[in-house]
């Protein structure tokens, strides 16, 4: 079967994995891709670095997620590549205000594409030495600013919306084994 129309008989769909900055999305999202069957890793960080390389820049923001076009073009980014290519994507994203996750959410239901939403938690004492000691980033300090806005999400919505998936005392590789379970049942 090529990679073209034939392509779009096959299942489609999205693991989402939200939480915030450092709970360890990226690394949970490269060990779940091979457990799920015909998946591909999908960062829909790419999509807002793309829209940061816009010259001249567009207005100045924190947060790429702020800027207006990064919403439905990652709906429509996923939508193509699940045209093209079906199966499932795993895409690794922090969305911690929840009018942007409606948006992304409704723009995916409006092109029948299921999305199973995750999030990884894990307590802030733990979240805090993670950031404090990754090997590959360093200490950050965006991410440290997001502590405090993930908390908030977590207590108001997100964790309503989510199936939220403790990491305190998890390894990436069990966290991706458990999302995998709950997907292939």
């Amino acid at each position: 079967m090529s990679n073209g129309v034939g392509a779009r008989s096959r299942r489609r769909g999205i693991v989402w994995l939200n939480g915030t900055h450092g709970v360890g999305k990226t690394t949970t999202a490269r060990l779940l891709q091979p457990l799920l069957p015909d998946a591909r890793l999908l960062d829909p960080e790419k999509v807002g670095e793309t829209l940061m390389d816009i010259r001249p820049q567009l207005r100045a923001t924190d947060d790429f997620q702020h800027w207006d076009p990064w919403r439905p073009l990652v709906v429509e980014t996923a939508r193509r590549v699940l045209d093209y290519a079906g199966g499932t994507l795993v895409m690794p994203q922090t969305v911690l205000v929840e009018r942007y996750w409606r948006e992304i959410a409704d723009g995916l239901a409006a092109h029948g594409i299921p999305v199973r939403h995750f999030v990884l938690h894990t307590d802030q004492e733990t979240l805090r030495e993670r950031i404090r000691n990754d090997a590959d980033m360093g200490p950050s300090t965006f991410r440290f600013s997001r502590v405090e806005p993930y908390a908030e999400a977590a207590r108001t919505w997100l964790h309503a919306v989510a199936e939220v998936v403790d990491t305190t005392n998890r390894s990436a590789a069990q966290a991706a084994q458990r999302i995998a379970t709950a997907v292939l049942r």
